[in-house]
């Protein structure tokens, strides 16, 4: 493990019962002020293995470490200050505003029965003018777009003060433009705020857009792991997906574009 890693995992595994495995043997390392990419097709253990990692799914094997510290030793409370997760969806049973959504943040701070205060409500406001949503304070968060709806939540995984953001299919559903607005978004949090940032996504022009490293996974294993332009590679993705593909930097970006083909045999 390198002295720098914040996040670390070694040989994980998970099943939801003893003839479905979902991850076996995933080691990764995320290091303070990274953003890395966890690329895979439909079923290939992603959400699983975010879920594993934010502490709300218990590894069956292997073992994970925040700070050197045993992922297992923290409260689900002192977990929640440290590392936050935005789902692909979020599903209310009530209505609530923008800035309540975000206020929601906040309860991993709150002591027993105590109420959010007016420092809470400052850094609520702080956290939705980072991600640029400081004007839809007021607004039901049920009828936002799908682009702002991701910026609120964002910002309430922000409001946590964690140092951690796990994003599981931030730019899923959302148009070419809502896109990279949230691509640019949280290249912006890391460059700015520091944000460790740990994002699974289908999306490679996000992944190759703002990752610096990928890890690779298909059924439940690591086909490839390390720095985005070593890794992103027309070989690996015809492992990862069965697709023969052209993959070149763009020459306006920099970046590494991929262009599928067609299927592999």
């Amino acid at each position: 493990m390198r002295a720098s890693a914040l996040l670390h995992a070694a040989d994980l595994t998970f099943a939801y019962d003893a003839t479905r495995p979902v991850l076996a043997g995933v080691s990764l390392e995320v290091t303070r002020g990274a953003i890395v990419g966890i690329l895979g097709p439909n079923g290939s253990g992603k959400t699983t293995l975010l879920g594993v990692l934010g502490g709300t799914r218990r590894p069956t094997g292997g073992t994970i470490t925040l700070d050197g510290r045993p992922l297992a030793s923290f409260s689900r409370r002192q977990l929640a200050t440290r590392i936050a997760v935005v789902p692909q969806e979020t599903h209310l049973a009530f209505e609530y505003t923008v800035l309540e959504m975000v206020l929601m943040g906040r309860h991993p701070h709150l002591g027993l029965f105590e109420v959010e205060g007016p420092a809470d409500v400052a850094t609520a406001r702080d956290a939705l003018a980072a991600v640029q949503a400081a004007h839809l304070e007021d607004r039901d968060f049920m009828t936002l777009s799908g682009g702002e709806k991701q910026r609120v939540v964002i910002a309430a995984a922000l409001a946590q003060a964690t140092d951690v953001l796990l994003l599981d299919e931030p730019t899923s559903s959302l148009d070419l433009g809502a896109q990279l607005d949230i691509a640019q978004l949280l290249g912006r949090l890391n460059a700015e705020r520091g944000v460790t940032i740990v994002v699974s996504t289908h999306d490679l022009a996000l992944a190759s857009g703002i990752c610096r490293e990928l890890v690779l996974l298909r059924h439940g294993r690591v086909v490839a792991a390390g720095p985005t332009a070593a890794v992103l590679s027309s070989e690996n993705v015809r492992a990862l997906y069965d697709v023969d593909a052209d993959v070149h930097v763009h020459a306006a970006t920099g970046h590494l574009v991929v262009v599928p083909l067609h299927r592999t045999p």
